[in-house]
């Protein structure tokens, strides 16, 4: 009797596994067609795998490579008073105002935030605070006139900046500041020791004064600045351990042959501070008073206006003497206002700045320097 058997056929390629029932005679035919059975071994061999050869050498490794550890950073106890601190920081409004990209007002009443400054001449800037102080408004005739100027604190490096620094402007009308300099002066010639008593300096003197300050019979502490002749410096040197920073040098301006152009600048220049914000170390602010007293009386406004100009000319070109050596503006913007009124006018600094002179000699320098590179 011709029996039949139940069996599968089955075709591998790794874990996968396909099955189709197949009745199967014993002497080995099967009971179904041969198209079926060769659909069969097509399907098969489009499955099974054809490379019989190793993957490219360091593909194992790229690809561990590839799977970067994610690690997570562990945030420490963050005080309270730090959190909101950083908060504020994340919301305080920057100090450096950039308003070239504004469009110029096109009326007298306007929305500042939504156009540029007005640039005021410094004469009419004058006039408006004048008027504004006349005796029906503030009654103010001889309020201080005062300024206030925006820099630029970077250094010469990236992510570098300069701290802040004091400095004394000489100014060419003198005036009464109201504030108590003392100077010393120190010179071989008795006609210099002279003129710098006639300039306002308190005491002045050559090597017998330098002997009494070693012996302690006059003391150092009591003078502000400290003013010389170059002449006198070898025999000035004994009293560097004395004096410190403050001894005489060309930087700082106390170092000189115009002994009495150095006196009257630290008796009656313009006393001013740059100071660099906490928070904001690129932005540096000044402010200060382009003039003061006259006796007893406030004499800002009621003084002349050109010397006031002058003045304000004098202060504007002896801050950006101080500027690092980069490119860009060190000077951003000066603002003229007078208390108790709040109205601050824009004024343009770079009118009094040879700008384009020092330009021209900075192209100069690096020509030369490229000329010498290349001899």
């Amino acid at each position: 009797m011709i029996g039949y058997r139940l069996c599968s056929v089955r075709v591998f390629r790794k874990n996968v596994f396909f099955g189709r029932q197949v009745y199967i005679l014993r002497n080995g035919t099967s009971l179904l067609p041969k198209y079926t059975a060769n659909s069969l071994v097509e399907e098969s061999s489009k499955i099974l795998q054809v490379r019989f050869y190793a993957a490219r050498k360091g593909t194992r490794e790229k690809k561990k490579k590839a799977k970067v550890k994610v690690e997570v950073e562990k945030v420490g106890f963050i005080p309270h008073n730090q959190r909101v601190k950083d908060q504020g920081l994340l919301h305080r409004q920057p100090k450096i105002i950039d308003d070239s990209w504004k469009k110029d007002p096109l009326d007298n009443v306007f929305v500042t935030k939504y156009y540029k400054w007005i640039v005021y001449p410094f004469q009419q800037a004058v006039e408006c605070h004048r008027e504004t102080h006349h005796p029906e408004m503030y009654n103010k005739p001889n309020a201080e006139l005062r300024v206030s100027i925006d820099l630029n604190m970077e250094g010469e490096k990236k992510n570098r900046f300069i701290d802040g620094f004091t400095r004394i402007a000489a100014v060419p009308h003198k005036y009464d500041h109201g504030e108590e300099r003392t100077v010393i002066a120190f010179s071989k010639t008795p006609e210099l020791q002279k003129e710098a008593i006639d300039a306002g300096a308190q005491l002045s003197g050559g090597v017998e004064l330098i002997k009494q300050i070693q012996n302690g019979q006059i003391s150092l502490q009591d003078f502000q600045f400290t003013v010389a002749d170059p002449e006198i410096l070898p025999e000035l040197v004994v009293l560097r351990g004395l004096m410190k920073r403050r001894f005489p040098n060309p930087r700082s301006g106390t170092l000189d042959t115009n002994l009495r152009a150095m006196v009257e600048r630290f008796m009656h220049g313009i006393s001013y501070t740059a100071s660099a914000d906490g928070y904001q170390k690129e932005y540096g602010l000044i402010e200060t008073v382009i003039g003061t007293y006259q006796g007893n009386i406030k004499f800002q406004l009621d003084m002349d206006v050109k010397h006031l100009e002058e003045n304000f000319a004098a202060l504007v070109r002896d801050i950006h003497s101080a500027k690092p050596k980069r490119d860009g503006d060190f000077i951003l913007r000066c603002l003229l206002w007078s208390p108790p009124s709040p109205e601050k006018l824009k004024v343009d600094h770079k009118l009094y700045l040879d700008v384009q002179k020092e330009e021209s000699k900075s192209l100069e320098e690096d020509e030369e320097t490229g000329e010498r590179i290349a001899l």
